[in-house]
């Protein structure tokens, strides 16, 4: 089975990490023999190419130093700080639906698969009339939010046009498959996404020597929480001994390291920015509790599903979430985790502090929560759910 993949982002050079579950999502699906070809756009006058052994093709959609509408950030999240990035999106529409008919005549492919389809179901739908194949949608949630809350009149009934073409539909989370059935009632299949870096076999042994080390990991945008991570921090502090890793990078860090002086707290948060693979599966091994404090930012956006929170749970690592978005789909209350209030900085210091006083919750909650990503996440399953997806589409 042959299947076009058409995105919003993907990895400009391998091993880079801008959507590591969709490049992994790729490689297994290699592995049970569905080929996978990428159609995404340029950055800065960037060709196509094999990326890890994947097919690659770009699209150009405006002169190379101007095509930075993707890649450093969502789209939306683009268009919405400088509005005048609206001023490439015809020029983006009209590459992108060129590139996909093109590229889906010449490719032999079974299926199309469109990621984040606003806006790619544009490109999507000349795959398949280009083609003559069947065309699978992806919601993460952005597309939707940004939609619901814009101003811009015509993007709900597009969006509910997409979901209405569309042979299927998938969704990373159950929030998210409910605002798509928000905007048109129809089947969703819920199927989200593994871990991006290698998982240990075994649970690594948990040390509980020394101050609590608390980890995040994820970009820096308003919708994180990490403000509110860095307010329980200051409450906690004085309760007991902790200390919290911050990895990623995004605009809101140079202001969120100017909280944590003003809170002062800056002498137990470290920021290391953008770090590899390998240094991420370390930091997972060093911690003892993932927080993820995520919440509705000023435009509505949330998590849609918080793959980060997959990934240290395979590690056996306790995790505190909020419940909001997606996140309930990882994270049960007392079973696999702990979840607290969105924006609720004094609930999540006393989470930490309970963790932190109750060793053998820490431990039981890092063990149960491994087990519990295992059984709804893994990858196996995951795979199983989208090959079977792409069978009953094409009906191979």
């Amino acid at each position: 089975m042959r299947i076009l993949y058409v995105v919003t982002a993907y990895d400009r050079t391998a091993g880079e990490g801008i959507t590591p579950w969709l490049v992994e999502t790729i490689h297994r699906l290699g592995a049970r023999g569905v080929d996978v070809e990428v159609l995404a756009p340029s950055y800065r006058g960037l060709g196509g190419a094999e990326i890890g052994g994947v097919p690659v093709h770009r699209f150009r959609y405006a002169p190379a130093a101007w095509e930075t509408l993707t890649h450093d950030q969502t789209a939306p999240d683009r268009v919405r700080e400088r509005p005048l990035f609206l001023g490439l999106l015809p020029g983006f529409a009209a590459g992108a639906a060129a590139a996909a008919a093109r590229v889906a005549r010449g490719g032999a492919f079974d299926l199309v698969h469109v990621h984040w389809p606003l806006p790619m179901i544009l490109p999507g739908w000349a795959a398949r009339r280009a083609a003559g194949i069947p065309l699978v949608c992806s919601f993460h949630g952005v597309e939707l939010t940004f939609a619901r809350n814009t101003p811009v009149p015509f993007l709900v009934p597009f969006l509910r046009r997409a979901i209405r073409s569309a042979d299927a539909v998938t969704a990373n989370s159950t929030y998210t498959a409910g605002l798509v059935r928000a905007l048109h009632e129809r089947p969703v299949a819920v199927i989200p996404f593994g871990a991006s870096i290698p998982v240990p076999p075994e649970a690594p042994p948990l040390s509980l020597d020394g101050p609590l080390r608390l980890l995040f990991v994820g970009r820096l945008v308003e919708r994180k929480g990490v403000q509110y991570l860095l307010d329980a921090l200051a409450l906690a502090r004085a309760r007991t001994s902790l200390f919290l890793d911050v990895v990623g990078q995004g605009p809101e860090q140079a202001r969120l390291e100017a909280q944590a002086r003003a809170l002062g707290v800056a002498d137990i948060v470290r920021f290391h920015g953008f770090v590899s693979r390998e240094e991420l599966a370390r930091k997972y091994l060093h911690s003892q509790v993932f927080v993820l404090p995520a919440a509705p930012d000023a435009k509505g956006d949330v998590e849609g599903l918080g793959v980060v929170l997959i990934e240290a749970m395979s590690y056996g690592r306790a995790a505190i979430a909020t419940a909001a978005g997606g996140i309930p789909d990882i994270v049960k209350d007392d079973v696999s985790g702990v979840l607290v209030p969105p924006a609720d900085a004094a609930a999540l210091a006393d989470a930490i502090v309970g963790l932190a006083r109750d060793p053998a919750r820490l431990g039981r909650l890092g063990r149960d929560g491994r087990a519990y990503v295992q059984e709804h996440f893994g990858w196996q399953g995951v795979i199983d759910r989208l090959v079977d997806l792409y069978r009953r589409t094409t009906n191979a």
